[in-house]
């Protein structure tokens, strides 16, 4: 749609009021809402004011002033709003320049979603994620907690699986909201779940991986239950990823096919050799919370050993069994929900297409269960970063794929170093914990 048209379908439907959206630094949605006379085809041009400063990891107070830009084709309706609501993604602007603000996370996708076309390697990358979540009981006071609202496991049924009916309504609200869902089921852990939906393209994966997530909570909160995506909610359990599924395509065709090793293409293979080889430092982005870690400990389910192979889960780069070239991809297991899915995806892209400028050689694939290796044998693998700290120490050392472009731009790569070490690191690094106090305080 664009300006008109979304304009049109705002009055076809009634709409009373208007939602700009924009997903802040670490990944939160923010907004802002405002009457339907408030917007016209002006508003998609000229944007509308806001403090940046007020924004985590953005603006300081002297230069607060910044745009929203809204994305016309990005409108929908929001289902759960008593009076009808139109949400509309914005893009971030500099007032006085009117260039896009480097530190939106939305222009860093774009920009990277321009540097895959200007290569020549393709035009279009997509991204199909699996985003796992568990539910849990709300107190009685309505405050979270971290008791599972069932014991069901992998696939169960009811009366196993009492999150069945949540899980079917946040199905058909993301439905109304124009998504394809593929697949909705119980995960491993007691409480877990995921509901699939399919791939788009990187920037279009984004927007809806933050409108996917702020869907589970709030139907979840109709059922009496509190939604989380964080990684590693509960001790010895299975935590929570984000399998993403990645492929380039040129003119409508796929370019990750081949006859190569599980029916790739040279190509991919390439992609999965710049994925490999920037992994530690890609962490910082797709598993950045301290929590994160929990979750990506050797010698679990986590998939922590930078291997790949054909149908093989417990290595971090898997290629899913398929005949249709079209659904030739691969599927990266290492990265989790609670990650900024511009951010995410921009990176992975951009380690991707490093891998294939540079014909990066991933070795040999490893098609043995890791998980049953010896601790000999697992010596010759690497790993991913085991701490937010070393992915942080990695992005710091190992950036200049991700300036190509200038996709990401030193400001927004010192910057996010700087945020997260003092924000989430230096903050549960001295912060005491429960089980410190089991451990110690008798000592």
């Amino acid at each position: 749609m664009n300006a008109k048209e979304v304009l049109e379908y705002a009055k076809k439907n009634g709409v009373e009021l208007v939602d700009l959206r924009f997903t802040d630094w670490p990944g939160q949605w923010q907004h802002c809402t405002y009457p339907i006379s408030e917007i016209d085809e002006d508003t998609f041009e000229d944007g509308l004011g806001f403090d940046g400063s007020s924004i985590r990891g953005w603006q300081a107070i002297n230069e607060s002033d910044m745009l929203m830009v809204p994305a016309a084709e990005t409108g929908f309706i929001d289902p759960f709003m008593k009076h009808s609501t139109l949400v509309l993604i914005c893009n971030i602007e500099d007032p006085i320049t009117r260039e896009p603000y480097t530190r939106d996370p939305r222009w860093i996708a774009r920009k990277a979603e321009n540097h895959l076309k200007g290569l020549a390697f393709g035009d279009t990358a997509y991204f199909g994620p699996e985003a796992e979540f568990f539910l849990f009981q709300r107190a009685e006071d309505g405050s979270p907690t971290t008791v599972t609202h069932d014991r069901g496991a992998y696939f169960d049924l009811t009366p196993v699986d009492k999150g069945e009916d949540c899980r079917r309504s946040i199905v058909n609200a993301l439905e109304k909201m124009g998504f394809e869902i593929e697949a909705a089921h119980h995960e491993v852990a007691p409480g877990q779940h995921e509901i699939d939906f399919k791939y788009d393209e990187a920037v279009t994966t984004a927007d809806k991986i933050a409108t996917f997530k702020l869907v589970v909570r709030k139907v979840a909160l109709d059922f009496n239950l509190h939604a989380t995506f964080m990684p590693k909610p509960i001790f010895n359990d299975n935590g929570s990823g984000m399998h993403l599924h990645q492929s380039i395509w040129r003119d409508g065709n796929p370019l990750f096919a081949g006859d190569g090793y599980g029916g790739l293409s040279k190509m991919a293979m390439y992609y999965i050799g710049g994925i490999m080889k920037h992994a530690k430092t890609l962490c910082a982005f797709t598993n950045p919370s301290t929590n994160s870690y929990k979750r990506l400990v050797p010698g679990y389910e986590a998939p922590v050993n930078l291997a790949y192979s054909n149908r093989n889960r417990s290595a971090s780069l898997r290629i899913p069994v398929t005949d249709n070239p079209k659904s030739k991809r691969v599927e990266y297991r290492t990265p989790d929900p609670s990650c900024n899915g511009y951010l995410a995806f921009a990176a992975q892209l951009m380690a991707g297409l490093d891998g294939i400028e540079n014909k990066i050689d991933p070795g040999e694939p490893l098609d043995k269960d890791i998980y049953g290796l010896s601790p000999e044998e697992l010596n010759d693998i690497p790993s991913v970063a085991g701490t937010l700290d070393e992915a942080l120490n990695c992005l710091e050392a190992d950036h200049d794929f991700l300036l190509k472009g200038d996709v990401f731009t030193k400001d927004v790569i010192d910057m996010w170093i700087s945020y997260k070490r003092e924000a989430e690191v230096d903050a549960v690094r001295m912060r005491p914990c429960p089980e410190e106090f089991a451990l110690y305080y008798d000592c």
